[in-house]
């Protein structure tokens, strides 16, 4: 037993004790030039460095999109109204199509299967508020209970308005949290009072922090899911309408639930189906379907990083010739050494070992470099820009070995040079 883990061990440790001075020599000849050895780097710093920081911008980019999108909800399906630009267009739209209707939610709930939870959505936006916000005037959502589970919210203080309290109207409401913060400041929201137009609402639950999205996404309307007013949907028709919202859409949106996320591609096809039919194709809703958005963004993801990492390789390309021309350089200028090593009876694969120990050593250092340049380049991204930069240990690592394995091939050819010098030859060299 112990003879066979000594010869097992031996390999291993004979293995490094022939490393040991191509090592050395490697240290020894980069310390020597040290100029010249840094400018060969330049090449795998930079290439390595673009790799980081662009993926780091890319992955930040990305985030905030994709956690909007599951934000959604990947179960859900979301039917929003075309609200017409002006008085003419409404018109003429409402000749062909009713908009969404309460019966359009009833016709979903009669003939798509799997639902778990639905709610449809009136929004009306306020003139006049007490306390009188500080910033932008919040909008108001008139929901069903259903809401708050469509919807994502957790409560960070309170708790969401009931099922009777929907049936009855109730002026009740639930802030959102820019809007606590801008009524009340620090002091709780819970039990007070705010008013909306001649309607005051007793604050029954302020929700937590929401992701709003970043841009239009495939209908997903821009708004900032902070700064909005939760109550039960009747209260905004019976306690809020006035003359003026006759010229919109019964309601403004209808949000589905599905028992399941694969089965949101086939349920949209069925709402648009049933809904094209009732509106007479008037093209006056759409059907956002989050988890195909978010299958669409983490392919495009994966697109944008393929695209950047090959604009990256560019410059790691343009670093291991750099490798190449100097290795080779360094060929002419020690070919006596080679001779001299070869005389005394180096063997070729110790003359390769040697020159490719020499490449790693550069491109490593050059990776290990890039990658600590990438780091600054996307924090400074971050700071003067103000853009969320993410830094992944598969981006690292991409980095690293993409730089290795150039400085690896780049360095062959120089190697097989040096050892397939001829002895006499490279002795005569001056």
């Amino acid at each position: 037993m112990s003879d066979s883990g000594m010869s097992t061990d031996r390999p291993a440790a004979s293995g490094l004790a022939r490393l040991a001075p191509d090592l050395r020599l490697g240290f020894e000849n980069l310390r020597l030039h040290k100029l010249r050895s840094l400018l060969t780097m330049l090449g795998m710093i930079f290439g390595v460095a673009a790799v980081v920081s662009m993926l780091s911008i890319g992955a930040g980019a990305q985030q905030h999109v994709l956690a909007f999108i599951e934000n959604l909800g990947v179960r859900n399906l979301i039917v929003e109204a075309r609200e017409a630009n002006d008085d003419q267009e409404f018109r003429k739209m409402r000749e062909v199509s009713p908009g969404l209707t309460f019966r359009d939610v009833r016709l979903i709930e009669a003939n798509l299967r799997d639902i778990t939870a639905v709610s449809p959505r009136k929004r009306f936006t306020p003139s006049a508020m007490l306390p009188k916000p500080g910033g932008e005037i919040p909008l108001v959502y008139g929901v069903l209970p259903a809401y708050q589970s469509l919807g994502n919210l957790r409560m960070a203080a309170g708790r969401f308005f009931d099922e009777t309290e929907a049936e009855r109207a109730a002026p009740v409401c639930v802030l959102g949290e820019s809007v606590a913060g801008n009524f009340f400041g620090g002091r709780s929201a819970v039990g007070r009072f705010v008013k909306v137009h001649e309607q005051w609402f007793r604050v029954i639950g302020v929700a937590g922090p929401q992701l709003s999205a970043p841009a239009d996404i495939a209908g997903v309307p821009t708004e900032d899911r902070n700064n909005l007013i939760y109550v039960p949907l009747a209260s905004v028709i019976l306690r809020l309408e006035d003359n003026k919202s006759r010229i919109r859409d019964e309601i403004d949106a209808i949000y589905v639930q599905l028992a399941s996320a694969d089965l949101s591609s086939g349920a949209a096809s069925i709402v648009r189906g049933l809904l094209d039919a009732s509106h007479k194709r008037a093209g006056d809703f759409s059907v956002s379907v989050p988890a195909l958005l978010l299958a669409e963004q983490q392919r495009t993801r994966r697109i944008f990083e393929m695209v950047m990492v090959a604009i990256a390789s560019i410059s790691l390309l343009v670093g291991g010739i750099g490798i190449m021309n100097i290795m080779l350089a360094s060929v002419l200028e020690r070919t006596r050494e080679i001779g001299v090593r070869r005389a005394v009876g180096a063997r070729r694969v110790e003359i390769i070992r040697q020159f490719l120990m020499e490449a790693t050593l550069i491109s490593c250092a050059g990776g290990v470099i890039g990658i600590l340049v990438g780091f600054g380049l996307s924090e400074l991204v971050a700071y003067f820009a103000g853009w969320t930069t993410i830094i992944t240990p598969t981006s690292v690592l991409l980095a690293f070995s993409v730089s290795l394995t150039v400085g690896l091939v780049f360095g062959v050819y120089p190697a097989r040079t040096a050892a397939h010098l001829d002895p006499v030859e490279a002795l005569r060299y001056e």
